[in-house]
């Protein structure tokens, strides 16, 4: 299906950014309105060592190792790719992380979409010309809609063997049109695989 719907979404990335950039401006906006001694704090000294911070780890491909740094244990990571639709525009963003196993599900994911995305319609993902797959979408925060899924080990499968798959999605503004992203597939295996080491040490 065509993607006739480009540029009715922001960027995530950008739709963050403001959302940060809207409580800051808040904030300013009630200092400003109080008395200048009124609630000041001096702050507290904390993470010093860089605890819970997120970093790019390994990067496979078009894949990315998104991990966050603790202090005492091995740091977790997923994978990460940001979403593009046919006009390059940023628009989504997806996280990958191996289960253990026994599980109906081999892996899990976290997709980010705007705010702006037409919940009842869900998202159809499809691998290659394989069969398509609808998922619901779990819940919406300021900065987008989230769905939280999980794939089986065929599926993964699929996902190495295959070169890309292709999330679709329907925007508010357009309830008729479909807008496509694709996923790159290129790396896939070996960033899995890396995860998947990790989760058995």
């Amino acid at each position: 299906m065509r993607n006739t719907a480009s540029g009715l979404f922001k960027t995530t990335a950008l739709a963050a950014a403001f959302a940060i950039y809207g409580m800051g401006l808040a904030a300013q906006t009630e200092q400003a309105s109080d008395s200048p001694l009124a609630g000041l704090s001096t702050g507290e000294v904390i993470n010093t060592d860089g605890e819970g911070e997120s970093y790019i780890g390994t990067t496979h491909g078009d894949w990315e190792l998104v991990c966050v740094r603790l202090a005492d244990e091995q740091d977790p990571c997923q994978m990460y790719q940001l979403l593009r639709d046919s006009e390059g525009n940023a628009t989504a963003e997806i996280t990958i992380f191996p289960l253990p196993p026994g599980q109906e599900a081999a892996a899990g994911a976290t997709i980010l979409t705007p705010l702006e995305t037409l919940l009842t319609a869900q998202l159809i993902m499809q691998v290659d010309e394989g069969s398509a797959k609808r998922y619901p979408f779990t819940f919406c925060t300021a900065i987008g809609c989230i769905a939280r899924v999980g794939f089986t080990a065929e599926e993964i499968d699929s996902f190495r063997r295959g070169a890309s798959a292709l999330w679709q999605l329907v925007p508010v503004a357009a309830p008729d049109q479909v807008v496509e992203l694709s996923m790159s597939l290129s790396g896939f295996t070996a960033a899995f695989a890396e995860l998947s080491e990790q989760l058995g040490d």
